[in-house]
Parts: structure tokens; C-alpha cells; sequence
């Protein structure tokens, strides 16, 4: 049967996902694992938000639809099983293709497949002799209830054997460990999330001018995510002019950009399931003052300095240390805090300005999966592990007790940075970050 244009197949070969189960398979020694799709959402009355599917059923399947599980149960046999919605004429001339079971296990190679109606019944005689079950609980409350049904179910047709209820492990922690490190089919999807991400920024970047509005500079940023590929964005837009930037997660993005204000953008799009996520901050109309120079340089200063620093075996908290350390002393040099270095930290004053982290990690979500530390100790960072380095320091209009002239100001500089054998690489070095870069980028357009 010819395959409608408008399935929602992936673009990925099915290949790839078929690797990735037989991968996390061989982790799960004993053990079953479960994974559900992500729940719909009502936007309002009868109109729902666009559909995005949950990462790590993607990650191991590629397949889009929703009301669906994968259950995965290594030297069994069938040893992948997936419940899916049934084809439906009615419903497909609505809402769109469905693959239904026989298509499911086709197009996405899978052992055997089954109407999501006979997910109860099917699930419990598919679990039988298990006693773990990797699960996450708590995200899908819907999902959450047909499983409590399978594993009373399970357990009352086990009788008196010494079997119970089966020991529920978290799925998403250990699918986690999977994700973290990139191999070169992650890093396709990645490397194409950041230069779509990056040619959007440098699009903005041109068309910011006194007068626009941060909504119409979105518009610019979306339509450059959209124009070159992606398929939506990681997270919701900021764009935030002047004081609008010491928000950390401004969204409104309705204010009109001033001219003598900064324009902070922190935006990423996403690349079959993987995301961009690139800050930037530069003046609305091409030039920074000399007080904002000033505080830009002492940020992008440290961002580069971490950046440099990174390479395998150091951890990830000590960049946090670091990014918390220069950050101080750049607030000491802005007469933002006053004292001895060591008591404006232990007494966390610094925290004013700096609020957040030095990074996260990056991938199918902006605040990736994976652990930062193992049985309470920090990990030590790993070739193919993916991030963001990001200082930050951010100034309310309203804050009385800083400088007059530093009012109002906040700066982000962020870029998404791939551990490599031997050090990092940046993969979003494409957008201009130094200042005469910037200016002479913002100048080629006026």
C-alpha cells in the first residue's frame, strides 16, 4: 500500500532506531521496559496544541503518533511490541493519517504490533515472569492508569507464586544514560539543529532596528527556523528588550525595542527532535555604549574562558564553580557587590546577578536527559556528551543598591558545545559574538 503524504513518518532512516532498542536491550539484562507516548493537550475548547512526541519514544522508534507504548523485552520473543490506534477512515479525514498495527510494524520494524485497545490484555500475558520493569511514572497520568491495570492484573494471574506487583524502576533516568553521549546519529540531527538555530539568530540580528518589536523580531526567527528545515522550536522564544532581559525566561515578547537598549535572544530550533539553543545579546540599533561594552566583554571574557577549559575527564561542577568565580569578581569591578570575594559568595550575594547555572545538557530536550552525578559524585565529563555554556548577568531597572548606569541591563551569552577526544568544539560558533563582529554585522544592513 502507497504511503500517504501527509503520515507522520520520520525523515530518519528506520534503521537508526532499530539499533538505538537493540543498544538499550542489551542494558536491560533482566528487565522489561516500557515506554509511553506523550498525552495530547487542550489549547482551548475544542483546539489542542501541536502535537510533539515524547523524546524517548522517538529516540527508540521514530514513530509520531499519539495513544501509543513501545515495550521493549530483550531474548524474548517477540522481543519489541508496540499498541498503536487502529486505522480509522473517519478519523484519518479529520485529523490525519494513522498507521494503524500493520503498518506500524513495517514502516518502523517492529516484532509485533497491536491495537492500543488490547494494550491490558496483551501487556500482561507480554510481562509475565518479569520482576522489573523500567517505567516512568507521573508524566502520563492516562498512560500511568492503563498501566496500574496491568500490573494488578499481572499480579492476580500470577496467584500465590511469590510473584507481585513488579518492582517499577525509572525509565527516563535510564534512557537517559543512552542519550547523553552523541554518536554520529544524534550529532546529525544536532549539528543540523545548531546552524538552523544560528542562521535564525544572525537573521535577527540583521533585521533589529529602534522601532521593531520583539514579537516581530520572533517572527524573523521563525520564519528562519521554518524556512531552512526545522520542524518547530525547542522552547518558547525569549526576546527581550532593555530591562525585559533580567527576566530569565521573558516570553511575552510584545515590547517595542528602544534605541540605546540591548536585545537579549535566547532561541533554538529543533532538528528531528533535536534542539538548537543559542543566546545572544546586542544593541537594538547596531552599537553598544561604553558601559554596556564593558559589562558584554567581562561576560563573553569568562564565557570563552570556560569554554576553553572544556576537554574529557574534568566535571561538570567545576564549571559551575568557575562560571560562579568570575562572575563575582566581575560584579566586584562593576560595584554591583562590595566585601571580600569568599563572603559575598558564602553568603550567595552574587546569586542577585547571577542566578542560574553555567549550562545544561543538550539534545532531543533543551534540558536534556542524563545524569550530573553518580550515587552522589560528580561525573566526570565524557567525549560525545553535549551542553551549554552560558554566563549570565543580569541587572533589574529597579534595583536601587547598583550603579545607575548598569540599570536595566541584562546579558546572556550562550553556546552549544560538543565534548570532543580532545577538547570541545562549538557548534554554534557561527553567530558573531565579539563586539566589532556584532556592529559590523548589524551595520551591513542600515
Amino acid at each position: 500500500m502507497a504511503i500517504s503524504k501527509a503520515t507522520r513518518k520520520s525523515t530518519e532512516n528506520a534503521e537508526i532506531f532499530k539499533r538505538r532498542r537493540q543498544k538499550v536491550m542489551a542494558g536491560l539484562k533482566e528487565a522489561a521496559l516500557l515506554v509511553a507516548a506523550h498525552p495530547e493537550h487542550v489549547r482551548n475548547d475544542d483546539v489542542h496544541y501541536p502535537y510533539r512526541q515524547d523524546s524517548n519514544m522517538y529516540y527508540l522508534t521514530g514513530f509520531e503518533e499519539p495513544e501509543s507504548f513501545l515495550l521493549l523485552r530483550p531474548g524474548k520473543t517477540p522481543e519489541t511490541v508496540m499498541f498503536v490506534r487502529q486505522k480509522n477512515v473517519e478519523r484519518e479525514t479529520w485529523d490525519g493519517f494513522r498507521f494503524g498495527p500493520e503498518g506500524t510494524k513495517k514502516e518502523f520494524l517492529i516484532d509485533e504490533v497491536y491495537p492500543i485497545e488490547q494494550f491490558e490484555a496483551k501487556a500482561v500475558e507480554l510481562l509475565k515472569g518479569y520482576e522489573d520493569l523500567y517505567y516512568r511514572l507521573y508524566k502520563n497520568p492516562e498512560a500511568d492508569h492503563r498501566v496500574q491495570t496491568v500490573l494488578l492484573n499481572l499480579k492476580r494471574a500470577h496467584g500465590r507464586s511469590g510473584y507481585g506487583l513488579l518492582t517499577i524502576k525509572d525509565a527516563d533516568t535510564f534512557l537517559g544514560e543512552f542519550r547523553l553521549r552523541k554518536n554520529e546519529d544524534d550529532l546529525r540531527n544536532q549539528r543540523m539543529a545548531c546552524e538552523i538555530s544560528a542562521k535564525a539568530h544572525i537573521e535577527a540580528m540583521k533585521f533589529t532596528r529602534p522601532g521593531v518589536t520583539e514579537r516581530q523580531v520572533q517572527a524573523v526567527l521563525s520564519h528562519a527556523f521554518y524556512a531552512n528545515g526545522s520542524g518547530r522550536e525547542g522552547y518558547n522564544f525569549i526576546v527581550a528588550s532593555g530591562n525585559n532581559a533580567t527576566t530569565l525566561h521573558y516570553n511575552f515578547n510584545d515590547q517595542v525595542c528602544e534605541n540605546g537598549e540591548l536585545l537579549l535572544i535566547d532561541a533554538g530550533a529543533e532538528m528531528n527532535f533535536y534542539s538548537g539553543d543559542i543566546t545572544r545579546t546586542f544593541p537594538v540599533n547596531g552599537r553598544f555604549t561604553p558601559i554596556q561594552k564593558k559589562v558584554y566583554e567581562g561576560v563573553l571574557k569568562i564565557q570563552k574562558e570556560i569554554i576553553d577549559y572544556i576537554k574529557p575527564g574534568i566535571y561538570f561542577k567545576d564549571l559551575h564553580a568557575m562560571g560562579e568565580s568570575r562572575l563575582t569578581d566581575l560584579m566586584i569591578e562593576l560595584s554591583l557587590v562590595r566585601g571580600r570575594k569568599e563572603d559575598i559568595m558564602k553568603a550567595n550575594e552574587h546569586r542577585k546577578y547571577y542566578p542560574h547555572g553555567i549550562g545544561h545538557w543538550l539534545g532531543m530536550d533543551v534540558h536534556d536527559a542524563g545524569l550530573y552525578m553518580i550515587k552522589g559524585e560528580p561525573r566526570p565529563i565524557e567525549a560525545g556528551m553535549m551542553f551549554t555554556i552560558e554566563p549570565g548577568l543580569y541587572i533589574p531597572a529597579n534595583d536601587m543598591t547598583a550603579p545607575e548606569e548598569l540599570r536595566g541591563i541584562g546579558i546572556r551569552i550562550e553556546d552549544n558545545i560538543l565534548v570532543t577526544e580532545r577538547g570541545s568544539e562549538n557548534l554554534t560558533a557561527l553567530v558573531p559574538k565579539e563586539v566589532d563582529e556584532i556592529e559590523k554585522l548589524m551595520a551591513s544592513t542600515r
